[in-house]
């Protein structure tokens, strides 16, 4: 066992792997869109009978926070199963739009994280009322989650860390203690260029999914995998809920109703790794697009520009392919990690998944 987090491995797309015909941003990543940014806090400390950390904090900022707050995007979410949390979507609901950046942690630190959130904004000067979006998933497997190591100065220090480029994955940040499909995963992301609309950016926290049901390529190796490991004497089958926070960021002019549509394609891409929505998964997603902002409480009448219903397809496509791969990438990059109470997840075996892939 080792204090630190695992070196991050090769993402998905190294091997060889492809999602869907759209080209991806220069760093396949949500920050391939205009002006989004991506911040990590990674929590990560003990081993052995100490107090074990393995959590953190993953901060998506669309704009500095105050710009934000004083012109908010366009947004909805969207619910595929909701045994989890994102907090402000009734207010994005209500009104179509996102004023905060948006947090992602562990389900015991959510609160401290929405403190941080609003002490960053006051201390920008804003002098409203504060509704911070901050989702989460369930890390406890690996987090010692009762004594809450996320503190609301954490959640700062993240949106601090915000940069532009390439995105750190896998257990890093928010996605430290996270399993999906039996394997270590966490962060992911991936993006997708539309020539003549735009980009499409998607940021995934997974924690989902049984181990029998993955697919990767469009190949069931979940049931050779769970075969393999039931030759490994005690080795858990880690056939948990879950959950799955997901992001769409994109430049394209969509406005909340046609957002939360395209919020709800993200399902289908993790439905494409072999995700049922378990009933104790929260599946929770939502979109956000850059573009038509208006100043906060603006009156009167205001004209907007709008890619039409009939040329949303593509928007659709892209995000479930870039979901679908952000999965991956989440898979490929984490490596095995140990954590509280003894409980080990392994990283993704690579080769043999490979290997299945080719025999198809």
């Amino acid at each position: 066992m080792t204090s630190l987090p695992p070196r991050p491995r090769p993402r998905a797309r190294e091997f060889g792997l492809t999602f869907g015909s759209y080209a991806t941003g220069p760093h396949n990543a949500i920050t391939d869109v205009p002006g989004v940014r991506v911040g990590h806090v990674t929590v990560w400390h003990g081993e052995g009978d100490e107090p074990i950390a393995r959590t953190g904090v993953t901060a998506i900022v669309p704009d500095d926070p105050a710009a934000l707050f004083a012109n908010p995007m366009p947004a909805a979410p969207a619910v595929l199963n909701g045994a989890g949390e994102l907090t402000g979507t009734i207010e994005m609901t209500e009104w179509g739009v996102l004023e905060t950046p948006i947090l992602l942690t562990g389900t015991s630190s959510v609160g401290r994280v929405s403190d941080g959130v609003v002490d960053e904004l006051f201390a920008t000067g804003v002098d409203e009322v504060v509704i911070p979006v901050v989702g989460e998933c369930d890390d406890s497997w690996l987090d010692d989650m009762r004594r809450r190591w996320v503190t609301a100065a954490h959640a700062r220090e993240a949106l601090a860390a915000a940069t532009h480029g390439p995105v750190a994955e896998g257990a890093v940040g928010a996605g430290c203690g996270m399993v999906t499909m039996g394997h270590k995963a966490g962060v992911g992301t991936s993006s997708r260029y539309l020539p003549g609309l735009g980009t499409v950016g998607v940021l995934l926290l997974c924690n989902f999914g049984a181990l029998r049901d993955l697919r990767i390529g469009g190949v069931m190796v979940g049931e050779v995998l769970a075969a393999d490991r039931a030759t490994v004497p005690a080795a858990p089958t880690l056939d948990r809920g879950g959950s799955c926070i997901g992001v769409v960021l994109t430049d394209i002019p969509l406005d909340a109703r046609q957002l939360a549509r395209v919020a709800r394609r993200m399902g289908l891409g993790l439905a494409r790794t072999g995700s049922v929505a378990h009933n104790g998964s929260g599946d929770i997603f939502c979109a956000v697009s850059t573009a038509n902002r208006l100043p906060r409480n603006v009156t009167g009448r205001a004209t907007i520009e709008l890619l039409t219903d009939g040329s949303i397809d593509d928007v659709f496509s892209a995000v479930v392919d870039a979901t679908e791969e952000a999965v991956c990438n989440a898979l490929f990059v984490a490596d095995t990690v140990a954590g509280v109470g003894g409980n080990v997840v392994p990283g993704l075996p690579v080769d043999r998944v490979l290997e299945l892939i080719s025999r198809r």
